[in-house]
Formats: C-alpha cells, structure tokens, sequence
C-alpha cells in the first residue's frame, strides 16, 4: 500500500540520484532556504521528527508552524515542547505484546461490524512485522538435546496461539510473523529488518526516501537507535492505533547530548559501558528526553556496542538512545548483507539532508554529560534495578550489604565455614563473609553430590535477552572464557541453571565457525533456543531439591544475566537477587556459583594439577576477540540465515487455520477470548465526568514497574489466574506463563496488581497481590476489585515516584482498566505506561505541592474524589478531596497527566481504540 504524503509540489520536495537509482525526498537544507527557520544546529534524532514535518504537512495534522517549532526549538537552547502529530514508517511487535494487539484489532473488526461498517476498514496500513520470540521456556538445559526439546514443548504450550496469529496473517494486510526459533525480534529488527534510510511508493507512483522509522510494542525496540533508526517503544493499543493510520501526538522532545570520548580498556565490553551508562543518566533524569550520543569516542565504538547502549534506553528512562549515522553504520549494513545500493543511499541521503555524524557535528542540545570510555571498568547491577550499578570488585561486598539488610543481621564480616562436597576441579571448603544471622543455609543432595546452599548461592546462570546475544564482542569473548575454563579443568557448579540463547541464528553460525560453542557446551552452556528466556521470565523451573532447599531455608537465591531487567519477581520465583552482567561474566560466575566470592581477586577454582585459577587467567584480550570477529562473524552468514527467515521450520509450516475476515473465537480456549472493550459500544462517545466516593484499591511505593503491575512470568495454582485455570481442567504444568496468556483478558484481570513481590502499603508487610475489600478484610485485588464493582464503585490507585517503570507492557494499563480503576494518582510517571494508561480510560494524576502517599497519612480506608474533570484541559490542576477513615477532610492538588488535546479525546471516547473504532464507522 503506497504512503501517502501530505504534498508533492513543495519547495522542500528534491531528487537525489545515487548510482543507477533516483529517488525523492523531504530536504531539510530546503525547508531552511524557504525561510522556514535554521534548521542546521538540530541533533539528528530531532532532524528525523522534523523530516516526518516535512513529508507529511497538509495544512491540518502537520502545519508550517508545526515545522517552524523546530527551529524554535534551536533557538530556544533545545525546548519547545509543541504537541506534534507524528507519524512512524513501520511498526514492530514481539508475541507477548503481540498477541494481545491482533486480539484487539479482530475484536475491533467484530465491533466496526457491529456498528455497521465493513471489516476490511480494519487493516494495517503501515508495516507491521511480528517476531515470535518470548515464548520459549527454559525446560531442558545444558545438554545437547535442550534445543529441541524446549522447542517441542514451545509448540505444545503454544499452538492456540501460534493458529491464532498465522490466521492474522492471513486476515490482515501489511502483516507479517517471524515464526519461532529465528531470533530475539530487536536482534532480526537491526540485523535484517532495518534499513536506516526507508523507501516506498507514494500516493503519485514516485519512489521516495525518507529515515526509517517505527515504534514497537516492546520497550527495547530503542536497540534499533544504535543503527540510526529511530525507533521507541510504546503499548500495544497506541501501537495499534498508529497501524491503523492514527498519528503518534507527542511533544518535541528535549534533547539530551551524552558525549563519549577515549576507548574501552582492556578486559572491560560493552556491557560495562552500558551500565555506566544507565546509571549516569538514571541521575540526571531524562525520562520523557530523547538522548542522543556524540562526540569522538564514536569512532571507537562498534556498532554491536552502540546498540547495546541503545538497547537499555528504557533502563536509563529516555524515549530513546540515538546513534547518528556514520562510517560504522555503513560497516554495520553492508556486513550484515543489506543490499548495497541500500548502503549508497543511505550515506548518500545523510550526508544530502544534513544526517551525517562527520568531524564537524556539532548540534545544540537541551543538556550534555561526557564519559571517557578509558574509565569503564568491569561492574554488574543489582540485585533488582538496572541502574544499581557495581563494580565488579566490589560486588561480594554490596551483596554482603544486600543481605544484611534483608535479614536485620550482625556485623557481616564475620566469617562462616561452608562444605563443598563434589568433586573433581572444585576448590577445597572456602569461607563466606556473614555470620548464622545473616546468612541462611541449607542442605542439598543429588547425584552430582552433597553440597550447601546458601544466601548467595548462583542458582541461574543465563546468556540471554535482546541487549547482549547480537553483540559479536561479548559473545566471542564468552566463548572465548568457556574455552580457556574449559581447558583449564573448570565447569559449572551442579546447583547453576546455565542456558544460553542467542539473540538469532547468526550467532549460533559464528560459535560454530569459531568452534567455541563446544567449549560452552562442555561447561553447561547448550542452545536453549532462540529467545528472551530468562530475561522475561522464561528461566524455566529449577531442580525440585534445589527450588524445595531455598523455600524451605528462605534463601536469598541469586540469578546473573546478561539481559536488561533484573525486576523483583520477574526471572524466577525461587531468586530474589537478580544481577545484569555481561556474557562472559555470566560464564565465570557459574564457576563460583555464589555472589559471595570476589571473582575479581579471589581463585574461580582449581585446574588439573591443583593451581589456583583466577578470572585474569580465563579472560580474552580484545585483540583475540576481535580477530576471530574477523574471522567468523561474515556477511555469508547473514545472507544465509536471514534467506527464509518468514518460513519457519516444519512445526510452523504445519500449523493449519481458517480463512476469514473475523475470528471465529474458540469458546473453550484459555489463551485467546474476545476482550469485552467493544461490546456494547454506541457510536458516539460520552464525556468526562468527575471521579466521586472512589475507594482505595491498592497504596504502591516507589519504582513500581509494569512487572509490578502485570508480571509476564509463571504462577501458581493457589492465584485467581491459576483457580480460573484449574476451573478449566487446565492441569498446572500447562499453566505456561501470564506473558503466553494475555490473549485471554479473564487470566489478565486475574494477574493484573498480582506480582509475588508487590507489596500494598494498605496491608502490613504482606507480598503478593492483596488489599483490603469492601468488608475490611484481607483479599486478593481481583476479588476486592470484582467486589467493588458489583457495588458500583469506582476505584483509585496510589504510587509513588517512577509509577509504570520498565516494559510497554499494555496489559499494566488494560488490567488496571479492567479492574475498574479510573484513576492513579502517582508522584511520577514513566512515559509508556502513562500513555498506556490514557489509551484504555484511565486518568492518571500527580501530587503537587510536595504531597506524597506518606505525606498524607494514606491508610487505605480512604473515599476520594476528583473534580473539575468535566472541563478539564491538558496538563490542568484540579481539586481532589480526600476523606480519612475517621471522618476527617482534606482537600489537595493534584495535576492531571492527560498531556495533549487528543488525548482528552481518547478519554472521552473511553480509548484510542475506541476513538479509532468511531472515526472508521463514522467514515
């Protein structure tokens, strides 16, 4: 389907003829002759937006003076927060989002059925490109038939689903699904999707070129930036909405310049430059900012390395993470197989519109940081947020301090014996600094041998997750660490999970071809699949004896990970210490399996002839990495893998469905039912109304993220979701996860607010999803919430700072709609679920004035109210009345986070997708 631009007749609109092809395009040096403003000093991620200005102004959508806040912004020293109408090229969705998102658009055409219009108006009108990649679980591990056998159960769990969406792609237009085992879909996104310069055919039959573009339905769809793609994050349903031709209104964003300059040191990767990194601007504060990166520390930096940096965007809080384009990313292109008049056009077009990172790009930013590069030193986060930053030598510490605080303890430099009972290459019994108070143990025996566990005790080990598992550097150099422990007589602790899944089929091709996955294997790291695994929560179940040891003794269990989120109760139920590190650091703490030992200074184990081993012995130099990179790591081997990448394997192939415009929804299905947000729904919409007598449903702390909110992991049969089951004849190892079921809004409803670590200030120390219902009494959220909507009441959330931080998981926002809350009242919001949340009804709100939750004594017995909705405006303050428990008043302000005039028409119309859902009837 051609684009439609919003002119062909403007003085912006320009040839330009590169080798044999000739193409049209939106000139920003043009707009700047025209007398539109000075355009020259804009960061190239702002350029981008503004090249969307360009191509689609109409007069309507897109104005002159729309084009003109651009320079403003320049002028201005990097703000002018103009509400836009932007309008991305594709748009990417992974199945856990994506799921839910083809749900709610077959509903939608059930709807636009309903109301009278034709089912067919419901159809992408941008691409759209779905990668199956979170649903593979880590059942089997570290053996050779792991691969196979975690694909087989993938399929099992997963065929519901895996019908539903190829019946997607049938139905749909413009939609296209990455079968399973291909790749993460952020890794088969910038190594083969991507483009940097786009091309299609306009409404007139011309070509035009123009930036690649897209959001996605997952929260690191930023990795793309490091290829000078501009591409965020966002939820399904404003997704949706963008698919279907609704532009994304947002404000001109600040820039954040973040200057690198120098290279990495010896022994430190790309990882540890990230973490830094997160953290950095974790305290600056830049959520909402896009974040672009300069400065001459670039041309050291690998595009693999600049992708993992953009990867994280959503740890460090930005929009995104913007590499502009260069001589690298032109490296990067043609290495990865792009066709190579792709490549000509792409730098051609840069350095014609002014996109060009040459020694001159100097733009104006709203705010700069600088880090010399020669200053990273090797580190990991946590234990439960990316921006924890530690250096690695100081680990064993921060972690002492970790426990100590969690178990109240005496001074933990005292020291305690612990038994290692195994044999062959272990190192003789060691000590552990902590003393019996602080730290717990237990008492395992399996056929490996008998050994203790304790707080500490490495019981996942996993090479997972979009950020690292396409980065050639760290995953040779993992290799590279296996090799040297492997030949030195060291494997993996019997009680470490280790699993390795790749981020696509190239990596595996160069593991190969470096004859280094034999050395992982050798110690534990065999295909697992291609995937997040356990970086979504896919980690799979641990050994009964060493899951039944940690509960029974109340261990601190602890997982490393090579991924982006180490959020409380997302890796494991049995880990309550989660650490981010690179691959190869994961490597060598499976060889210790406890965060006790100092891996810096202290011996791994012992080799074959009784000699201490130690990290340095084990670890590359980045002149071998990078040689067997050279090697190994080919443009065959892209061209290859990515030959048939829409194909699938057999099991794919096999997966029969329907042709038909609607979904004839399987009565009995636990994993896809028709959602109830259309049924019933007039054709004109209502009005807002005030908020009265709502009651308290849940008082949060700080830092709630979207896993808080709706956790994508595995739960029990004792939970609402799990009792719905079980009512089905759902046996619980069919359970699979809540990311696997959230087609299915009754599972959802039931997990929304539901996370193993959540804690309900209304409640005393009590974990998990509780509060208090109508009666007083303690219950779960969604019966409380069943039972307050029985009663007609309206229900209120209360949060802290970072309300909705981590992934755009639009099923934090449905949930919470669906519970019948009609408000959240935070100190502040991270901006996905924000959006998220207005996109389903939901209004959320910010204290002022330095109220707080704390600061107003909120016990959970509270009725609010909220007025002045009825008029409200974006950005407004309005009076909220709160009434205590004993009867006593107090009137705040707080101030209304609908941020743009069309937003207050999604919340008029009850969401943007019932806003779309009306235009399209009414057309």
């Amino acid at each position: 389907m051609p684009i439609t631009v919003g002119h062909d007749s403007s003085k912006t609109r320009k040839t330009l003829t590169v080798g044999d092809q000739s193409v049209a395009y939106y000139s920003i040096p043009a707009a700047q002759e025209a007398g539109l403003g000075d355009f020259s000093v804009l960061p190239a991620a702002l350029k981008v937006v503004l090249e969307n200005m360009l191509r689609f102004e109409d007069g309507k959508t897109v104005s002159v003076d729309d084009i003109k806040a651009f320079a403003e912004w320049g002028a201005k020293g990097g703000k002018n927060p103009r509400e836009i109408a932007y309008r991305p090229a594709r748009v990417l969705m992974q199945d856990f989002t994506g799921v839910p998102a083809v749900v709610d658009l077959a509903a939608m055409r059930d709807g636009l059925v309903a109301l009278g219009g034709d089912a067919d108006k419901i159809n992408p009108l941008n691409p759209v490109d779905l990668v199956i990649d979170h649903s593979v679980m880590i059942d089997e591990f570290g053996n050779p038939r792991a691969f196979q056998m975690n694909v087989d159960r993938e399929y099992e769990r997963n065929m519901e689903r895996y019908t539903f969406l190829k019946w997607g792609q049938k139905a749909f237009n413009n939609f296209r699904v990455v079968p399973p085992g291909t790749g993460i879909c952020h890794q088969v996104n910038l190594e083969y999707l991507a483009q940097t310069v786009w091309t299609d055919t306009d409404q007139n039959g011309d070509t035009v070129a123009y930036p690649d573009t897209l959001v996605g339905t997952d929260s690191h769809t930023t990795m793309v930036n490091g290829a000078a793609v501009l591409g965020w994050g966002v939820g399904g349903i404003e997704a949706e909405a963008a698919m279907l031709g609704q532009p994304i209104s947002m404000l001109i964003p600040e820039v954040v310049g973040f200057e690198l300059t120098g290279s990495m040191m010896e022994g430190t990767t790309g990882t540890d430059l990230v973490l830094k990194v997160v953290e950095m601007l974790r305290e600056k504060g830049v959520v909402g900012k896009f974040v672009e990166f300069y400065g001459a520390g670039l041309d050291n930096l690998p595009l693999a390395d600049r992708a993992t940096i953009a990867n994280m965007a959503p740890e460090y809080g930005a929009t995104c993470g913007f590499f502009p384009i260069d001589a690298e990313t032109l490296r990067y292109l043609e290495m990865t197989g792009r066709d190579k008049d792709r490549v000509a056009l792409v730098e051609a077009y840069a350095k014609e519109n002014g996109f060009w990172r040459g020694d001159d790009y100097a733009p104006v930013y709203t705010d700069t940081l600088h880090l010399d590069m020669g200053t990273i030193v090797p580190a990991i986060s946590g234990p439960k947020r990316p921006q924890d930053y530690i250096a690695l030598d100081r680990a064993a510490t921060a972690f002492h301090a970790y426990v100590k605080g969690q178990r109240s303890a005496k001074d933990a430099s005292e020291k305690a014996e612990v038994r290692w009972e195994g044999e062959g290459g272990q190192p003789e019994p060691t000590e552990i600094p902590g003393d019996e108070g602080s730290h717990q143990r237990g008492y395992v025996s399996t056929d490996d041998g008998a050994y203790q566990m304790h707080d500490g005790s490495i019981v996942i080990a996993s090479i997972t997750s979009c950020t690292n598992t396409s980065n050639p550097y760290v995953m040779i150099g993992a290799g590279l660490v296996a090799r040297k422990a492997h030949e030195r007589g060291l494997t993996r602790k019997p009680w470490v999970k280790t699993s390795l899944a790749p981020g696509s089929q190239v990596v595996s091709a160069y593991l190969e071809a470096a004859d280094l996955q034999k050395d992982l294997d050798a110690i534990g790291f065999n295909l697992v699949g291609y995937g997040c695994t356990t970086c979504i929560g896919n980690s799979g179940p641990l050994a009964p004896e060493i899951s039944k040891c940690i509960n029974d003794n109340d261990l601190i269990g602890v997982s490393v990970l090579s991924g982006n989120r180490n959020f409380e109760g997302r890796i494991s139920p049995d880990v309550r210490a989660n650490y981010l590190a690179s691959p190869p650091l994961v490597v060598a703490y499976a060889l210790v399996g406890d965060m006790n030992f100092d891996i810096s200074k202290e011996p791994l184990g012992r080799d074959k002839d009784g000699k201490d081993v130690y990290l340095k012995d084990i670890w590359p130099t980045q002149q071998e990495i990078a040689d067997l990179v050279q090697k190994t790591v080919t443009r065959d081997a892209f061209l290859t893998k990515y030959a048939d990448v829409f194909k699938g394997d057999e099991k794919w192939q096999d997966v029969e469905t329907t042709d038909s415009k609607t979904y004839d929804w399987p009565a009995a299905s636990t994993y896809v039912q028709n959602p109830p947000y259309f049924q019933g729904m007039g054709k004109e919409p209502g009005t807002i109304t005030n908020i009265e007598g709502a009651r308290v449903l849940a008082i949060l702390g700080d830092m709630i993220t979207t896993d808080h909110i709706s956790p994508a992991g595995s739960f029990k049969d004792t939970t609402p979701a799990g009792k719905y089951l079980v009512e089905r004849q759902v046996p619980v190892r069919e359970f699979n996860s809540y990311g696997s079921r959230r087609g299915n809004h009754e599972v959802m409803m039931r997990g929304t607010f539901a996370n193993i670590r959540i804690k309900n200030e209304m409640l005393d120390g009590v974990e998990g999803g509780y509060t208090k219902g109508p009666d007083g009494t303690q219950t779960s959220i969604y019966d409380a919430a069943m039972a307050y909507q029985e009663n007609g009441t309206p229900l209120v959330i209360f949060g802290g700072e970072q309300y909705g931080a981590g992934s755009s998981r639009d099923w934090a926002a449905k949930g919470t709609a669906l519970l019948g809350v009609k408000a959240v009242i935070a100190e502040s919001f991270e901006r996905i679920h924000r959006s998220n949340l207005v996109g389903m009804g939901v209004i959320p709100f910010e204290f002022t004035g330095g109220d707080t939750r704390k600061s107003l004594n909120l016990q959970g017995d509270e009725t609010v109210s909220i007025s002045g909705l009825d008029t409200i405006e974006p950005l407004q303050e309005v009076p909220c009345t709160i009434t205590y428990g004993d009867g006593s008043v107090k009137e705040i302000t707080i101030k209304c986070r609908i941020d743009t005039a069309i937003e207050i028409e999604y919340i008029e119309h009850g969401g943007v997708l019932h806003y779309v859902l009306r235009n399209l009837a009414a057309a």
